[in-house]
């Protein structure tokens, strides 16, 4: 059984739990807080960040590392496919939302609303939020361009950057940041993909402390 070292604050361990569920994988969950990484954590990946992929002894750490191994090991519903331009354009929009997007985003956002909160008590910085949120509809207007010449973000059917999109929103929705009314395009895909199957468990992720917002669990929104 696959045990998945992650927290549901971490776009990249929902990416790669998304991921998981695609491929229909069963696997555990055990959580560590990327604020108060244990020991154990570094000793599995030196670089202290999550997620973290055991399986039969063997230990995997970096979300791009696991993904491209899920891939190659779990080839029956592949998630980067056709033909070269195709896969690097998937990889490209993969790229985006685990480094731009979390750079320009999630890292004023999140870190400002719930790790700074639990790491050291302190309250987010309003300027670093007005940041983060300008810069969320940079991407939400990029995701529409995106979706007015496709079905979905890389290709007319889902991919790896559709799954590294929705995480990475999804913990920005939980915390109720996200202006849908403003992008139908972008809220009618993220309501496909929150719709599927390998969505379900994300759904009813519970962030210490703090409540999602209203609409996060509700498929209709």
């Amino acid at each position: 059984m696959v045990l998945l070292i992650q927290h549901p604050v971490s776009a990249a361990s929902r990416k790669i739990r998304l991921l998981m569920g695609e491929k229909k994988m069963l696997f555990i969950l055990r959580e560590e807080e990327p604020w108060k990484l244990s020991e154990e954590v570094f000793k599995l990946n030196p670089a202290g960040e999550l997620p973290i992929f055991l399986n039969d002894g063997q230990v995997l750490a970096g979300d791009y590392a696991i993904a491209e191994y899920l891939e190659e090991t779990s080839p029956d519903i592949p998630m980067i496919f056709g033909e070269p331009k195709q896969r690097a354009e998937i990889r490209r929009l993969t790229d985006w939302f685990d480094h731009k997007f979390q750079k320009e985003v999630y890292r004023n956002i999140v870190q400002e609303k719930v790790h700074k909160r639990f790491a050291c008590g302190k309250a987010p910085d309003s300027r670093v939020l007005k940041v983060g949120l300008n810069n969320l509809v940079f991407h939400l207007e990029y995701i529409e361009w995106l979706l007015e010449r496709r079905q979905y973000l890389a290709a007319d059917i889902i991919s790896l950057a559709d799954l590294s999109a929705a995480a990475g929103l999804s913990v920005i929705d939980y915390l109720g940041g996200v202006p849908w009314e403003d992008f139908k395009n972008a809220k009618l895909w993220y309501s496909k993909i929150k719709s599927r199957p390998s969505f379900k468990d994300l759904l009813k992720d519970n962030i210490r402390g703090i409540l999602p917002s209203p609409h996060y669990a509700n498929l209709d929104f």
